[in-house]
């Protein structure tokens, strides 16, 4: 019995206009002039509208190479649902206005086997929106593939829980069969969001913000989990998928696939000059296997 995640931020966040989606989708892939690479095992991405950052995301999922990738690992983080854990979907199928993913129900199985994990319901999984938002960039590139996915909401994890989240499913990064898609935007800034940190050296706020965001971007590119943990209890800085980035960098570091990670792509909403503004930043990365 199927168990339908519907496609809930269609029509909103981005079209649900089919033709028109897969000629967007089509066109920022095009543009961002990146080639496929079977070496490349994961990439981080954003997930806001398409309107915001459909092109920046391109600059992640232009990269893969869909010829030997059977399986998608998504993890994104939770924005309404309050969880200490890691989630899993209990549907069967994720709806996108091109084309239906099925999920992995063996590898969900083995998963909640670990008994590490819990089961997020339908109504939390269609309300969140931060792995639905790669979906439709999977369904163009995987056209004609037989790919499934395997969905992970990640809570508000402790550190603790990071790492061992980390080496529960390095395993499945030393399977080239396996790719990693992992959702999050960077620092979101402005009173509406809580958080105005500007360091006046490096020119205008939204200047101090694209310095910020670097620092960090930097950090995830060392690979090192421990060092991006200090950067973000150092800034605060407000990225919003600070844990399954986490949680892949904890992956990296205990698998025995030597990755490395590499950022292609920085974007800013709007640029802020005053207090009265406010933004959020968009960064793409590939994580690519060394030679």
């Amino acid at each position: 019995m199927a168990t339908i995640r519907r496609a809930s931020h269609a029509g909103s966040w981005y079209t649900d206009n089919s033709t028109k989606l897969a000629e967007e989708l089509e066109g920022w892939l095009s543009a961002s002039g990146l080639p496929k690479s079977s070496d490349v095992r994961g990439v981080i991405a954003p997930h806001a509208g398409y309107s915001y950052s459909g092109p920046a995301a391109a600059y992640a999922f232009a990269n893969i190479d869909p010829a030997n990738i059977s399986r998608v690992f998504l993890l994104g983080p939770s924005h309404h649902y309050y969880t200490p854990k890691c989630a899993l979907s209990g549907a069967t199928v994720y709806k996108t206005p091109i084309g239906d993913l099925h999920i992995d129900l063996e590898v969900i199985e083995e998963l909640k086997a670990t008994g590490k994990f819990e089961m997020m319901d339908l109504r939390v999984d269609e309300a969140e929106h931060s792995m639905e938002m790669h979906l439709p960039y999977l369904a163009k590139v995987f056209q004609g593939y037989p790919v499934k996915i395997v969905p992970i909401l990640v809570g508000a994890v402790s550190a603790e829980n990071e790492s061992m989240y980390g080496r529960l499913l390095a395993k499945y990064l030393d399977d080239p069969s396996n790719f990693f898609s992992v959702s999050s935007d960077f620092c979101h800034w402005g009173s509406r969001f809580n958080y105005m940190h500007y360091e006046k050296k490096h020119g205008p706020i939204y200047k101090s913000i694209e310095a910020l965001d670097k620092t960090g971007m930097d950090i995830i590119e060392t690979g090192d989990p421990e060092a991006f943990k200090k950067y973000l209890l150092e800034t605060d800085n407000t990225i919003c998928g600070r844990h399954p980035i986490s949680v892949f960098l904890h992956m990296l570091k205990n698998c025995s696939t030597k990755a490395t990670i590499r950022f292609l792509r920085y974007e800013q909403s709007s640029r802020c000059k005053s207090t009265r503004d406010s933004s959020v930043s968009y960064a793409s990365a590939a994580a690519k296997a060394d030679a």
